[in-house]
């Protein structure tokens, strides 16, 4: 992915998290059980910085989607793995890349990439949540600090090097084989033979985690062993993720003995799971292709879910910009799904594209008296609010919001959106300040407070709140980059 070129830059100044990296790329197969975890010498704290270093980048990345149903999706189904987890009380982050490779990948700090190639590719809910499991494995036993505590021994250039490697290795195989040639043989020998390790621990743990939190403990060795069937004769165009997570017949065979035992269990799939698949396999393609596509299956009843297909049916209208035919699908869909937000989102999304966003509002206030949490309906309630020439109301509904969601980035940037239709441009550097900042862009929210200063029209109390702000982000800035020099 285009992440990696991104990252390689930065993270060859920050040789820790470099070789951290290398656990999430797992390059090995078989290894034996580790047992408890190891402290490392890196404290949980260490670990999250690093990974938020590490995610400055990721969402400067193209790929990455900050889709609050799909990301929402996700952050429910990982939560709730993380609650059956050896460390249920740590925080996580999971995150969405639009990018149609099968890959999923954790960062330290318990930050948990997905990719919609993985999501399109499971055909179960318990299959994506084994390969989560499996990543949620390494976070939870410290395999990040245990990294460091084991190569704490190498010299600077043969971790750079192997770095290196292991980043490409995400993007291309042959640039990862160049890449380790310039590595010294026994550094790569050690730091592969403790990868193994760690990929078997996090099978076993993931397994657990799996079978406790009421999935189909099966579900990582049908997903794996149907990836690795499909693409056995063509290694060169192997999903990323048996690239960077190799597999062989034995490590497959050993996920499968430990389910052998247990009786079968059906795990049906969520519908949100459905309609979040959906919704991604209508943004793919041309509207016509992608209309096609549901319309077809629907009418031969080629389908897995009936409710799905008609999902991604009205999105690839809305697509088309067919809202009649739309609205009359939606009825249809509403007659399978009686209580759904990313239905109701789905209503009020035609009437707004449509551009009726008296009807677009109402929509999205009936939804959120059932939903009132809900970041997607609140998000496209205040959208309409503003092309609907109420600025002064959305920005009552966003400022209501931040008083129980002040970290959500997405709503200092309608803020300032609501700050521009007001004519306060002051305001409106001051919300795209804390929206960069939300972003872990410093240096972008500083250059927003210094566009606030210029423009003069702020009163004596905001003046002074937004030079105070100056100074403590030019302060995290000059920490920063002093941390970044060592």
């Amino acid at each position: 992915m285009r992440i990696v070129y991104h990252s390689i830059v930065k993270l060859l100044n920050l040789i820790i998290a470099l070789v951290l990296l290398v656990t999430p790329l797992a390059l090995g197969q078989r290894l034996p059980d580790l047992g408890d975890v190891s402290q490392g010498e890196m404290s949980p704290l260490q670990e999250r910085r690093i990974g938020e270093d590490i995610m400055r980048e990721v969402r400067a990345d193209p790929l990455y989607s900050d889709d609050p149903e799909v990301t929402d999706y996700l952050a429910s189904l990982g939560n709730r793995l993380v609650a059956a987890s050896p460390d249920a009380g740590r925080e996580f982050v999971f995150f969405l890349m639009a990018d149609p490779q099968v890959n999923a990948f954790a960062f330290p700090g318990g930050y948990i990439g997905v990719n919609s190639g993985l999501l399109l590719t499971a055909q179960s809910e318990s299959e994506v949540a084994g390969v989560m499991s499996h990543e949620i494995g390494h976070v939870v036993q410290r395999h990040f600090s245990r990294m460091l505590s084991a190569q704490k021994e190498f010299q600077l250039t043969s971790l750079a090097g192997l770095a290196v490697a292991v980043l490409a290795a995400r993007a291309s195989s042959q640039v990862a084989q160049a890449a380790l040639v310039g590595s010294q043989a026994s550094t790569v020998q050690s730091v592969l033979n403790f990868t193994r390790a760690n990929e078997q621990e996090a099978d076993r743990i993931g397994f657990q985690i799996l079978e406790k939190s009421g999935f189909d403990p099966d579900g990582a060795a049908a997903f794996f062993q149907r990836l690795l069937r499909a693409t056995r004769f063509y290694e060169s165009a192997a999903p990323s993720y048996l690239r960077t997570h190799p597999l062989t017949i034995d490590r497959i065979a050993d996920m499968q003995n430990r389910v052998k035992d247990l009786r079968y269990r059906q795990v049906p799939d969520s519908i949100e799971f459905q309609l979040v698949r959906a919704k991604l396999k209508a943004a793919q393609g041309t509207p016509q292709e992608s209309f096609v596509f549901f319309d077809e299956s629907l009418k031969e009843r080629k389908y897995l879910s009936e409710a799905a297909s008609r999902y991604g049916l009205v999105a690839a209208l809305i697509r088309l910009k067919r809202y009649a035919r739309a609205t009359q699908e939606l009825r249809l869909l509403r007659d399978i799904v009686r209580a759904s937000p990313i239905v109701d989102a789905l209503g009020a999304r035609i009437q707004h594209e449509a551009g009726d966003y008296g009807a677009a509002q109402q929509a999205y206030r009936d939804a959120l008296k059932n939903y009132p949490g809900n970041r997607t309906l609140v998000y496209g309630y205040a959208d309409a609010l503003l092309r609907g020439g109420k600025p002064d109301v959305a920005l009552e509904l966003i400022e209501n919001r931040l008083q129980s969601e002040a970290t959500d980035s997405r709503l200092y940037q309608l803020r300032a959106q609501c700050y521009a239709a007001l004519s306060k441009p002051f305001l409106q550097h001051r919300a795209l300040a804390e929206y960069q900042y939300r972003l872990g862009n410093l240096r972008a929210a500083i250059e927003q407070l210094l566009l606030a200063q210029a423009t003069r029209d702020g009163d004596f109390f905001q003046q002074s709140s937004v030079d105070a702000r100056l100074r403590q982000l030019r302060a995290m800035e000059k920490e920063t980059r002093r941390e970044n020099s060592r």
